[in-house]
């Protein structure tokens, strides 16, 4: 029997069983499978199953969410990672938040100020704690005036996902009467107890970070070539440094980072991160903490 020029085309991927399809597309990324969606009908089918949701989610998830003094109803396993990804969960009493990564389904923690170590935190002459608005959490810790500040944050290596590089942040805000950080770096780490820590130093005066990005190179006559890679040169140390100052969330807040940690699969024990300002003597007022944030780290290419 012969085939003509115009005979049928067979897509074999549509013979193919949907489970089969869906195991398939559970070894991609959720990216990849909302991509397919578009691919047919079957496809579609597939890809929105909680087979293939269910492989996204942390394999402890069904341990972490029972934890919420909420009760988190979903109509599939797809709901439920994109609630996730937008509506960070209350865990631990309200102590800390937990979400995915939407990229990846990597865990994100959020450390609120209550369960952070801050000196002098239930002093009331030098903190105060205060409900605000747009916050993830009950209250937040707001300075009244230190000289000595010292905050620090723990979680265990065992909560996060494997094989992953993660970054610490600060969030944060000051108010209208904020002082005292405009020149004084804090010294901030990031590690596990007992073993190496990356170190940064770090500024809490968001408004010298803004100076610093948007600083307006003027342009010179003459010698254009050596002028031109002058000008890349110091727009791309200017914005190293901007790595250093507070950049603005998309919730509004500020952030700034505290280090970074490598996640290694099987890896145990505490990581610490602090951010530390204890030499300069100098008073600082108006810092509003509200946390600290470990998520993965975005690497720009």
């Amino acid at each position: 029997m012969e085939i003509g020029d115009e005979a049928m085309e067979v897509d074999y991927f549509d013979l193919l069983p949907e489970g089969c399809i869906a195991t398939i597309i559970s070894f991609t990324t959720p990216r990849d499978a909302c991509r397919l969606c578009l691919v047919s009908p079957i496809f579609r089918s597939a890809a929105e199953s909680d087979a293939v949701w269910e492989r996204f989610l942390p394999p402890d998830y069904s341990s972490i969410i029972p934890s919420s003094p909420a009760s988190l109803s979903y109509a599939s396993k797809k709901h439920l990672y994109f609630s996730l990804c937008d509506q960070p969960l209350l865990i631990d009493q309200g102590r800390k938040s937990f979400a995915l990564e939407k990229e990846s389904g990597k865990k994100c923690y959020m450390l609120s100020a209550r369960d952070l170590t801050i000196v002098w935190v239930d002093t009331p002459m030098y903190w105060r704690w205060i409900p605000y608005p747009g916050a993830r959490f009950e209250n937040v810790a707001e300075l009244i005036n230190v000289c000595w500040l010292e905050i620090r944050g723990r979680i265990n290596t065992c909560m996060l996902s494997p094989s992953t590089l993660y970054a610490a942040y600060l969030v944060f805000k000051a108010n209208m009467n904020a002082y005292g950080f405009e020149y004084q770096p804090l010294q901030t780490a990031v590690g596990v107890i007992g073993g190496e820590t990356n170190n940064r130093t770090v500024l809490l005066d968001s408004d010298g970070g803004r100076r610093l990005r948007y600083q307006i190179v003027p342009r010179l006559p003459g010698m254009h070539y050596r002028r031109r890679h002058n000008v890349v040169r110091d727009q791309a140390e200017r914005e190293e440094d901007a790595d250093d100052y507070p950049k603005e969330r998309s919730d509004g807040w500020l952030e700034v980072e505290l280090g970074e940690f490598s996640c290694n699969a099987g890896q145990e024990g505490e990581l610490e991160m602090s951010a530390l300002e204890i030499n300069g003597g100098n008073w600082k007022s108006g810092l509003i903490v509200q946390g600290i944030e470990i998520r993965p780290k975005k690497i720009n290419n």
